[in-house]
């Protein structure tokens, strides 16, 4: 992003990115608490935002970690009953109450589903700069968060991560490897991650077909 600093702190519409996220979960009457993972040299600044933007569903702000994995074990160490978890990325604020309801849904069903949309692009395998294969793309999906688990299937599936040193790249990589199927719920294209300056003026068109202007 180039921003300098946390890009979860750059604004649209004149609110920080993060606020925008969290701001769906507390809306959300069906959530009943946001652990949200930080660096320790940033929970101050996070907490006068909390404040500032009156967001009372966090129960913690435990240390993040290096990789995303740890930081999601860190947060599940800090619920102390639970039994659906989501697990979303801060820098999709454009999830929304009616998406994450059907996570949870099916999550409370089949124990673990994760969020995620169709592939559109026509997709090829290339090697060493050479086009080897064109995928068939019918059976590939762009996968978003929220994922979302039972509660004692995320806590088993990180516990045996960290206990074999297996970092893998997302939650659901982790259950897969518990030999648990892992469902899918099919999400919206506007649930983009805020990554580059570009998303910025994606992420500025998603908030003026909303909430006009």
């Amino acid at each position: 992003m180039g921003a300098g600093h946390n890009k979860l702190f750059l604004e649209l519409r004149e609110k920080p990115i993060l606020i925008h996220t969290l701001e769906v979960f507390e809306q959300d009457s069906a959530c009943k608490g946001i652990w949200l993972a930080v660096k320790p040299e940033e929970r101050e600044y996070i907490q006068s935002l909390l404040v500032k933007y009156n967001i009372k569903k966090v129960k913690a702000l435990p240390d993040g970690g290096a990789e995303r994995q740890d930081s999601v074990y860190s947060c599940v160490k800090k619920v102390e009953d639970g039994e659906i978890v989501l697990v979303h990325d801060a820098a999709r604020p454009f999830i929304t109450i009616p998406v994450i309801h059907k996570l949870v849904e099916a999550a409370e069903e089949k124990g673990a589903v994760i969020a995620g949309v169709r592939t559109k692009d026509t997709m090829k395998k290339v090697e060493n700069g050479v086009i080897v294969e064109t995928v068939d793309r019918s059976n590939l999906w762009m996968i978003q968060t929220p994922q979302a688990f039972q509660f004692t299937i995320l806590q088993e599936a990180e516990h045996a991560a960290e206990k074999d040193r297996f970092l893998g790249t997302d939650e659901a990589m982790l259950v897969e490897r518990l030999g648990l199927v892992v469902h899918i719920v099919e999400s919206s294209y506007d649930n983009v991650k805020i990554t580059t300056k570009e998303d910025l003026v994606f992420g500025e068109a998603i908030l003026s077909q909303r909430i006009g202007g």
